[in-house]
């Protein structure tokens, strides 16, 4: 399956922690990963992130 790549600093979910071990996050979600929250997702289910939400310009 091909990996469709999705900025999560472009989505409304996601969120900078003050978690060193834990500092990126998804609302949608609700999860903290060392990790981008889209890689994440893909790394645990090999599908893209289905809550992806475009930010307002």
């Amino acid at each position: 399956m091909k990996k469709e790549k999705i900025n999560c600093f472009n989505c409304t979910h996601f969120f900078i922690t003050w978690d060193d071990t834990f500092p990126r996050g998804c609302k949608a979600m609700d999860f903290k990963s060392r990790k981008m929250p889209s890689v994440a997702v893909f790394d645990a289910s090999g599908m893209t992130c289905k809550r992806f939400k475009a930010k307002k310009k």
